[in-house]
């Protein structure tokens, strides 16, 4: 019989931290927690859409929906539900992207981790495990199916600005096939526009740089981070801890 496993979605927009989150999560949880990628889901290089911009340029989309296996993705979750693990040949290629130097208090993640362990080592905590899936498009409506799986759903938040200068100072990324750098002007003219488009509807007023929409978040189980954690890494996983104990501890009351 395959251990409870608890599904953890950790959505936002591109370079809002969510790959650095994971990992400090995992750091503190570790070995029951355990990430899945939804960028290892992506289509080989030459099936990504090309769109054409508003410059007139014909550019690859990688921030569309329809970059993504999303059968594939969603049959992975079905598996890890079932059985408490990922599938022994998949290989992430994820985790061989950097995300650079994190300002983050170390002594937090112990305390943490101190705390997990009282939590989940005794009764039935003891057979836990937990699965983070790390993602840039995991809320929207288009893709209800994949959403309603999870047990816990966390949103990142991070403004227009945030987001364009986060982004253009990374490296490129690693894909099947090879090396994806982004164009001048790409978070611009496809990263944000597609970020507005899926999660306008979870703000107020649609303006994705703006307030939750609470009465939305309340209905589909989504919890948003505080405002004061979108630049201080080490709130945003106290944040993110607390909302995990909390429903650790719900869980393991309805064993």
């Amino acid at each position: 019989m395959a251990p409870p496993t608890l599904l953890v979605a950790l959505s936002g927009p591109s370079s809002s931290g969510k790959t650095t989150l994971a990992r400090l999560l995992r750091d503190a949880l570790s070995p029951r927690l355990f990430i899945l990628h939804e960028d290892d889901f992506y289509k080989t290089d030459a099936d990504i859409p090309v769109v054409t911009v508003a410059d007139g340029r014909k550019l690859q989309d990688w921030d569309c929906l329809e970059s993504v296996d999303v059968d594939a993705l969603e049959d992975m979750l079905n598996y890890i539900k079932e059985h408490g693990q990922v599938r022994d040949e998949f290989q992430s290629k994820e985790d061989t992207n950097a995300v650079g130097e994190v300002d983050m208090d170390k002594a937090v993640i112990q305390r943490w981790r101190m705390i997990f362990e009282h939590l989940l080592n005794k009764g039935a905590g003891s057979t836990i495990r937990i699965g983070i899936v790390d993602g840039f498009l995991l809320y929207s409506e288009d893709v209800k199916s994949i959403r309603e799986k999870f047990d816990i759903k966390l949103l990142l938040k991070a403004d227009y600005a945030t987001v364009k200068a986060r982004r253009e100072r990374r490296k490129g990324y690693v894909t099947l096939e090879g090396f994806w750098e982004d164009p001048g002007g790409y978070v611009d003219l496809v990263v944000w526009p597609n970020y507005v488009k899926d999660h306008s509807f979870l703000f107020e007023q649609g303006d994705v740089n703006g307030e939750v929409n609470k009465a939305v978040l309340d209905r589909l189980g989504i919890a948003a981070m505080p405002r004061d954690a979108v630049e201080d890494m080490t709130t945003c996983f106290e944040w993110a801890c607390n909302l995990l104990s909390e429903k650790i501890e719900e869980h393991l009351k309805n064993v």
